[in-house]
């Protein structure tokens, strides 16, 4: 059987000498397939260079767009923060004001809703009960009629209740260095601003912490940012409040007396250093605790 050969005549110049060249028919095929395939080859990769370039691309949009709208919800988030501090001031201002000219509502809680509350925060059913019984007891013990004080109005209380001078809280908890005040403050740790509803009071570890009037208590135990917590009942909507506490002396539902000893100052919670974080409040609104205190 004869062999196809294509014949290729080199010509290298008007006076250099002829070259010829046989190829077998189906090496100058194997020669044209792999020529198609690589060029089929690098036409795919080209397509796929150019698609990754459009990908990078986008991609580089979308980071651009992303960053921007970060630095838009920043920006709204310090709006929306410096907002509610604003808020939360004008309501406890508000709160004050009507507090003191008699428009609030000045009344010590019904005992079921209290004992139902302390039940519902305790783990264990006997200690839940005998918590709450235990304040439902000592509520009703302490709800007979008190000593008038001086003058209600200046203290900032409706007019129209009769407080007992050892029922306000006028002490102060601890001796020390008032380092923030109440009211609109820059937070330590976030550094934005931010409503502070009591006093920061510098004072050594492990100082004394005292019970600023009569009173029940109704929450002793960590309380997530406050940390170590104490809160006292004092009747007619007054309640005070003790933060960053190292130790707590006192448990649910115990009776304490003006003066008495009910923590020590540590540095739970979100805290930068010891101090006690002191709370008064008035129907749950935080009010500011410096017209309260003796000098």
């Amino acid at each position: 059987m004869d062999k196809k050969f294509y014949t290729f005549l080199i010509f290298p110049g008007a006076h250099g000498q002829l070259h010829k060249i046989r190829l077998p028919f189906y090496i100058v095929h194997l020669v044209l397939a792999f020529s198609v395939v690589g060029i089929m080859t690098i036409a795919a990769l080209a397509n796929s260079y150019a698609r990754m370039l459009l990908k990078v691309s986008n991609y580089n949009n979308l980071r651009t767009e992303r960053e921007a709208l970060k630095t838009q919800n920043r920006t709204l988030e310090n709006a929306v923060t410096t907002t509610n501090a604003k808020l939360d001031s004008l309501q406890s201002l508000a709160s004050e004001v009507a507090l003191t000219y008699g428009f609030g509502e000045a009344r010590r809680p019904g005992f079921p809703e209290a004992a139902l509350a302390l039940a519902a925060q305790t783990n264990s059913t006997v200690d839940a009960s005998y918590q709450a019984s235990l304040y439902a007891f000592n509520l009703i013990r302490s709800s007979s009629p008190l000593k008038p004080s001086a003058n209600p109005a200046s203290l900032g209380m409706v007019t129209s209740i009769d407080l007992g001078p050892d029922t306000v809280p006028s002490i102060w908890p601890v001796r020390g260095q008032i380092s923030a005040g109440f009211g609109q403050r820059l937070d330590p740790f976030s550094g934005e601003g931010a409503f502070h509803s009591g006093l920061d009071i510098r004072a050594p570890y492990g100082t004394r912490v005292d019970s600023t009037a009569d009173g029940i208590i109704l929450k002793a135990g960590f309380d997530s940012g406050y940390g170590n917590a104490i809160t006292i009942d004092h009747g007619f909507g007054i309640a005070t409040k003790y933060g960053h506490l190292s130790k707590i002396f006192v448990v649910v539902g115990e009776e304490v007396k003006r003066g008495q000893v009910i923590g020590a100052v540590g540095m739970t919670g979100m805290t930068t250093g010891p101090h006690l974080h002191y709370e008064v409040l008035v129907n749950d609104t935080p009010v500011n605790p410096m017209k309260y205190l003796h000098e």
